[in-house]
């Protein structure tokens, strides 16, 4: 099982100094925030993608093949990749480059976005979001897989022999999470394609995140991909801990009653008791995440945003000490020991080429237009 946190990048006032922090300061924070992550030995660093303020993370490609080159082990995915208002050629071309770049240590999590006016900017139109989420992926999903692709769809102009390049690392694609709050539409796509879906599990309750990945499992083994739980699974969460609980929840509530997505609506206390926020002691991150598996099933990710809502950069690193020292080695124990032989661990590049029958070089040479040739058997 992996484990690592997200980010989604948000420029908030500290509400106990009254500091906002530049978007310079936040955006190197974010970085320092991957490094520590390899550090303390967690497994994944994800980045958000918007485009309006408070956020900063609009071009997650060139913040996580930054991150690339100063790391050696850390799986750097995305948080979401907006499918909708990105145009799905450039995804292909983007992220096949950060694959190579980071020798396999990528992958995608793709989503809609949940701020209207995005989609105007990028001359889209949110009315069309779920069938512009299916079609887009449906292009990329090819232009990784077929050398040369001949396309015409609803929402872009057609593609004639098109072919996307760099190709995918070992002939292997990124694999792909599909992530979604609230839109059944998408756990159906995630189980069509075989692909893994994501729960961004923060804001509602278990029923609901119970009700999603439930049906993603039907529908994953609806199309054959194997049983229903062998479905991979994704969740966030969102955690704040001290040592002792009590300094924890005195600590954060500034915070949480600040926040810039959910401030100055339900107390705390409501919030902490009805979703999944985990405010507290690590025993007690613990003993909340195990129980997560009680209702969705075995999965295979859990990421843990702890940056949001303004807290300083020194707090965000001792969360992830906590995390990588008194958390995430008990997790990883207690859910491996849980897990059925049968249901896969988390997909990676390498099991991905195994998968695939080994790697091969995708390189695609150029076709002369008079011969149909390539040039070097013209010669």
């Amino acid at each position: 099982m992996q484990f690592g946190v997200f980010t989604v990048g948000d420029v908030t006032v500290d509400p106990t100094t009254g500091r906002e922090p530049t978007e310079h300061e936040r955006i190197k924070a974010m970085v320092t925030i991957a490094l520590k992550a390899e550090e303390v030995g967690l497994d994944v660093f994800a980045a958000g993608e918007h485009h309006n303020p408070p956020f900063v993370p609009s071009s997650p490609t060139t913040m996580l093949g930054h991150i690339a080159a100063r790391t050696e082990r850390l799986l750097l995915s995305t948080a979401t990749t907006l499918i909708t208002t990105n145009d799905p050629v450039k995804i292909a071309e983007d992220y096949a480059m950060l694959q190579h770049l980071s020798d396999g240590r990528v992958d995608l999590m793709m989503g809609r976005g949940n701020t209207g006016p995005v989609y105007p900017w990028f001359g889209k139109d949110i009315r069309a979001g779920i069938p512009l989420a299916i079609e887009n992926y449906d292009l990329l999903h090819r232009l990784w897989r077929e050398d040369v692709v001949d396309w015409k769809g609803k929402y872009r102009t057609p593609l004639q022999s098109f072919t996307s390049t760099p190709r995918p690392l070992d002939g292997v694609p990124p694999f792909v999470w599909h992530g979604s709050i609230r839109s059944p539409e998408i756990a159906e796509q995630a189980a069509y394609y075989g692909d893994g879906f994501f729960a961004n599990h923060i804001f509602w309750p278990r029923e609901h995140t119970q009700r999603m990945v439930g049906l993603y499992r039907e529908r994953y083994a609806h199309y054959g991909h194997g049983t229903a739980d062998q479905a991979i699974v994704g969740l966030g969460g969102q955690v704040f801990m001290r040592r002792n609980s009590q300094d924890a929840v005195r600590e954060f509530r500034p915070y949480f009653d600040n926040a810039p997505v959910y401030g100055h609506g339900p107390s705390l206390e409501d919030f902490t008791r009805e979703t999944p926020l985990t405010v507290g002691s690590p025993q007690q991150v613990i003993d909340r995440t195990l129980g997560f598996r009680e209702y969705v099933g075995d999965y295979q990710r859990q990421l843990f945003l702890v940056d949001h809502a303004g807290l300083p950069l020194k707090t965000v690193l001792e969360q992830l000490d906590l995390l990588g020292e008194e958390v995430v080695p008990v997790l990883r124990k207690e859910f491996e020991a849980l897990r059925p032989a049968h249901v896969p661990q988390a997909p990676t590049h390498a099991s991905l080429v195994a998968a695939a029958g080994g790697g091969k070089d995708s390189t695609v040479h150029a076709v002369d237009d008079v011969t149909g040739k390539a040039p070097e058997a013209t010669r």
